[in-house]
């Protein structure tokens, strides 16, 4: 791969009050000093996607609507992606799985990462609910991660995201691990 690999950081939660954002940024700062990708923060509620509502299989790609449309040119775009999930009844957000099944080829031997966060789990419910969609969609999933507990501690009286040094460490592990996927794959080496 002659050019840096494109990720995109998906912000999986579309619910008001959410801290997707503020992981999504603190995330993006970590891809942007690591310097291995040209980045790109994507968060879902700026998509307005609505309830799945395609006539057609995602795996024909006959979309009827502008909405997915964009979606698919989003996802077409990256070779790598990073998914920021919080755990909403042990699960990934129903706006996520919502996204997911939209699309079907485009999400196709991608790299792919999980950032989740929550309660005392971290979020590593949904994470391990989110690694068998992605992995049904064909994506190729690093197995480092990052898991951010108590995240409703982590935010200072400014609002603004403080991490321990480990969430640090784990960052630039997944994000090693995105990397060397992204370029095996864009080899055709998956």
């Amino acid at each position: 791969m002659d050019h840096k690999p494109k990720l995109k950081t998906l912000i999986a939660s579309t619910r008001p009050g959410r801290v997707g954002p503020l992981v999504g940024a603190w995330f993006r700062e970590m891809a942007e000093a690591h310097g291995d990708f040209s980045h790109e923060l994507v968060d879902i509620a700026d998509l307005g996607l609505p309830l799945f509502d395609e006539p057609e299989h995602p795996r024909l790609q006959r979309y009827a609507h502008a909405h997915t449309k964009a979606w698919s040119r989003i996802i077409e775009d990256a070779d790598a992606l990073v998914f920021v999930t919080p755990e909403y009844n042990h699960a990934p957000p129903p706006s996520l799985v919502n996204a997911l099944a939209y699309l079907s080829k485009e999400w196709g031997d991608k790299a792919a990462g999980i950032v989740s966060y929550g309660g005392i789990s971290g979020g590593l419910r949904a994470a391990q609910a989110l690694k068998l969609m992605l992995c049904a969609l064909r994506m190729q999933i690093a197995n480092d991660a990052v898991s951010i507990p108590m995240i409703g501690e982590k935010i200072d009286d400014h609002g603004r995201l403080v991490l321990e040094p480990a969430a640090h460490d784990a960052a630039r592990r997944m994000l090693a691990e995105v990397g060397r996927l992204a370029r095996r794959t864009a080899r055709g080496q998956s």
